[in-house]
């Protein structure tokens, strides 16, 4: 489906989020290696916050999104798959987690690119950011090492 509402994609923007959070929470119980699972803790809490944040940018512009049209976003393309919480090993769990910021940054990325309004694009585009520094931390975990040897 085409997100070409300003209101499409807040409101994927924040069920995203709160997916992301959801599983993050189960990926949490789910690991062994404690820096994994307090890297996945606060990845949980910082998908809350996003989440929050993204009602609270849709409500805040509500005014201005009416008239504005968006082309080139499709949900299909950035949807999260709730089997990512299946993992049943650490390697598979943060290969999970590594996916679940991947497909953000790429959303967060795109849609700041289409967003006709500054302030969100902003909101967007560092979002994206985080995104790309929460990969960075999860790569550095050393579990990584095994993700090129297990599947």
């Amino acid at each position: 489906m085409a997100l070409t509402t300003f209101g499409a994609i807040m409101g994927f923007a924040a069920e995203i989020s709160g997916k992301a959070e959801e599983i993050y929470r189960v990926l949490t119980q789910k690991a062994n290696d404690a820096a994994l699972r307090e890297v996945l803790r606060g990845l949980s809490e910082e998908e809350g916050k996003n989440h929050d944040l993204m009602l609270k940018a849709r409500r805040e512009n509500v005014t201005e999104m009416i008239l504005e049209p968006v082309t080139g976003l499709h949900q299909e393309d950035y949807e999260i798959d709730p089997k990512a919480a299946d993992a049943a090993d650490d390697t598979g769990l943060l290969r999970a987690a590594m996916m679940l910021e991947e497909r953000g940054k790429r959303f967060f990325k795109d849609a700041s690119s289409k967003v006709p309004l500054p302030e969100v694009s902003r909101i967007f585009r560092k979002a994206a950011q985080k995104k790309e520094a929460n990969l960075a931390k999860l790569q550095g975990l050393g579990l990584s090492q095994t993700l090129g040897s297990s599947g």
